[in-house]
């Protein structure tokens, strides 16, 4: 893993990209940049388009316009596989987590583009000190944790891919304050380690609170943008979104 923040290198670049399902518009000319060693956020409500930019990322949903690059490579020939072997993973919204399989078992999987070595083996031990629950429970089955721990599995097993790019959706849906909390600190750590993440949020204000910048999403269009300091302070995003 990567230990130093430049923030200065555009590590992924969108430009004009839309999406449809089927007849219906989801992305409309969506144009953003992520830099090295950056913490992004991107928030809005609900059926705003986070989760379509994401997959779209992912290549899991097709755009009809526009480019993404990524490190200076065009991602839209490019396969989901292929792309997580770039460095790009994602966290999906709701933790899909194996149940029934085992949490090293979990974190093994989330390697499978990697094979198995001792390099895969001293990640797992990474992994487990980040998460010390993690290595507790590693024989217990992944649908019996609770769901803050089933969030850090989710997110141990997307570090086992070593993500230059961390796409986390919706990190804290459904978690109690004090879970939030945590997640959120445990999002901050591995951007300080030096992690690219793009942090997709309907919890505003935590989101804007750590971010170096942030965009808000409208109706699949980008609508707002500046640092995350200055975003909570928009009166606009007070109102729509921080309830102030």
């Amino acid at each position: 893993m990567t230990t130093a923040k430049t923030r200065n290198e555009p590590l992924l670049q969108i430009e004009h990209i839309g999406s449809h399902y089927g007849p219906i518009e989801a992305l409309s000319d969506i144009d953003m940049r992520v830099n090295e060693g950056s913490l992004v956020a991107l928030v809005g409500a609900n059926g705003a388009g986070k989760t379509t930019l994401l997959r779209a990322l992912s290549g899991l949903q097709p755009i009809s316009a526009g480019s993404i690059r990524f490190d200076g490579q065009d991602l839209r020939r490019m396969s989901p596989g292929k792309r997580v072997a770039r460095g790009i993973v994602q966290v999906p919204e709701g933790r899909q987590v194996f149940g029934p399989m085992s949490v090293h078992d979990n974190l093994v999987l989330g390697a499978y583009t990697r094979g198995r070595g001792k390099a895969v083996d001293r990640d797992l031990d990474t992994v487990y000190a980040q998460f010390p629950i993690l290595a507790e429970k590693r024989r217990q089955a992944a649908g019996m944790l609770s769901g803050g721990q089933q969030q850090m599995l989710a997110i141990g097993r997307a570090l086992m891919a070593r993500p230059r790019l961390l796409l986390l959706d919706e990190p804290s849906m459904g978690l109690a304050p004090l879970l939030i909390a945590e997640i959120f600190e445990t999002v901050e750590r591995l951007n300080a380690q030096g992690i690219t993440i793009l942090l997709v949020e309907q919890n505003a204000s935590a989101a804007l609170a750590i971010a170096d910048r942030a965009f808000v999403i409208e109706n699949g269009a980008i609508r707002l943008s500046g640092s995350g300091r200055e975003l909570l302070a928009n009166d606009e995003v007070k109102q729509a979104y921080l309830g102030i």
